[in-house]
């Protein structure tokens, strides 16, 4: 058997796993607020800033817009956001938070420190927070190779 090919000697296994689990994690939380994890992003950009263009949102969360279309149509049915036409770009749809959207923002403002208790149990906050750059690098990476 070739080493390069045992599972346990790759490094996207244990991203793809870790990031399974991790989503899963979210999920009783996500549960509570009505939403997915999806759905959590897309919130968490327009919390960051409200009324930005689907494109934008779309190259924020390293997704393509027909994606992110459909995620957007599904919270908009959910009351959680509209989308309105671009007043220069009437072909842009802006996307905005509804009051409903506004006010999930608060309900979610646990769920990092409440998830993160349990991840520490496993492992130091400081051992995580140490990969960020690594993983930040390899996201870029592989993100422009995607691209070229």
């Amino acid at each position: 058997m070739y080493e390069q090919l045992k599972l346990d000697n790759q490094l996207c296994f244990r991203l793809y796993t870790a990031a399974r689990l991790v989503a899963g994690a979210y999920g009783p939380y996500f549960e509570e607020l009505g939403i997915t994890y999806p759905q959590y992003l897309v919130l968490m950009v327009l919390w960051e800033k409200d009324q930005q263009p689907v494109n934008d949102i779309a190259k924020r969360l390293l997704l393509e817009t027909n994606t992110v279309t459909p995620l957007l149509q599904r919270m908009e049915k959910a009351g959680l956001v509209t989308r309105v036409k671009g007043k220069i770009d009437t072909r842009q749809r802006i996307v905005c938070l509804t009051d409903a959207g506004k006010a999930l923002e608060e309900k979610a403002k646990d769920i990092p420190t409440r998830l993160g208790e349990k991840v520490v149990q496993h492992v130091p906050v400081s051992e995580l927070t140490a990969i960020i750059p690594a993983l930040d690098k390899l996201i870029e990476g592989l993100n422009e190779g995607q691209r070229s």
